[in-house]
């Protein structure tokens, strides 16, 4: 007779039960490392497929393409627009930043940015073109480096630079694909996307031939109120800050019709970089549209800005 028989019932119930309990423990425990096992290979697999690089074919006669380019702190990619020229090149390189919020949500709506008149003027003379969408914004995600702080206590110095470390990163990772040169590297952009240009100036990076900046700044339109501007005085130290280091040139366009930088601010922010010692060729041009911060945007506003790019870019040696 089995040992079992001869138990109690109340100490036949506990063993029974004591079974019981660890054949479901056991089985909790295979469901628990199936599931991990599971999410483990789900992530690996999502993981593998988010590599830097092209993401798909070339298209259209100026070679659209989308890439995935590395953050400069690699814990992101960057969603980068590529344009090309026939041919295998290597082609000079030419950088469009676009502009950026402070409102996260705002942020987090952002499309990939789109400069059509700007890009094809480049890919026409020759110029690989990249378009970025900076970490913090949009698909691309990760963390937001230009984050400018309290409107009084803003600080310029800290959002540009940050700008100018994910163009910096651009910039390496593209200048080592072989269809892109060295050295000769334009950059250009608007707005908080322009003003990460002017802080890049003040690094002084060897590959990196000139600077294009389209209505360069932080902190306009504060409560949406075009001309209403966060800690002025702010902006113009920022600019005198990189000016006192920049040696690469650049070219400042405003118009005077800009509902984020009028006039008045955008010739002291300007001067303030000039006079610092930075290599600066300023242009506030007439009203243009409804907003002149949009003038990049504009396919009729080339004949306007295409003959200012053209001497500045042939006069540097």
């Amino acid at each position: 007779m089995a040992l079992f028989e001869h138990m109690p019932a109340k100490n036949r119930n506990s063993t029974a039960i004591a079974r019981r309990v660890a054949s479901m423990s056991r089985l909790f425990a295979k469901l628990f490392f199936g599931i991990v096992v599971a999410f483990w290979i789900t992530f690996e697999s999502a993981d593998a497929q988010i590599t830097h690089g092209p993401q798909g074919p070339e298209e259209g006669v100026i070679r659209r393409q989308l890439w995935f380019i590395p953050t400069h702190d690699r814990a992101s990619m960057m969603r980068t627009t590529l344009f090309r020229p026939p041919g295998a090149g290597p082609f000079p390189l030419v950088v469009i930043n676009h502009g950026s919020t402070q409102n996260e949500m705002q942020r987090a709506a952002y499309r990939l940015p789109e400069y059509a008149a700007l890009t094809q003027w480049f890919v026409g003379r020759g110029y690989a073109v990249a378009v970025p969408q900076r970490p913090g914004h949009g698909e691309s995600g990760g963390l937001y480096y230009e984050d400018q702080g309290g409107c009084a206590n803003a600080d310029y110095r800290k959002a540009g630079y940050g700008a100018a470390a994910s163009i910096a990163a651009v910039i390496d990772y593209l200048t080592r694909q072989p269809f892109v040169q060295k050295t000769g590297v334009v950059v250009t952009g608007q707005s908080a996307g322009a003003w990460g240009g002017i802080a890049l100036a003040a690094r002084n990076l060897r590959e990196v031939k000139a600077v294009i900046a389209f209505a360069p700044g932080r902190g306009g339109r504060i409560d949406g109120a075009a001309g209403n501007n966060c800690a002025p005085e702010r902006l113009i130290a920022a600019a005198r800050e990189f000016g006192e280091k920049a040696r690469t040139p650049t070219l400042w366009i405003y118009a005077e019709n800009d509902s984020y930088f009028p006039p008045a601010l955008s010739r002291k922010v300007a001067e303030a970089f000039r006079l610092a010692g930075g290599k600066a060729e300023v242009h506030i041009l007439p009203p243009f549209g409804t907003d002149g911060h949009e003038l990049i945007r504009a396919p009729e506003a080339v004949p306007i800005w295409s003959p200012l790019i053209e001497r500045f870019l042939a006069g540097i040696r």
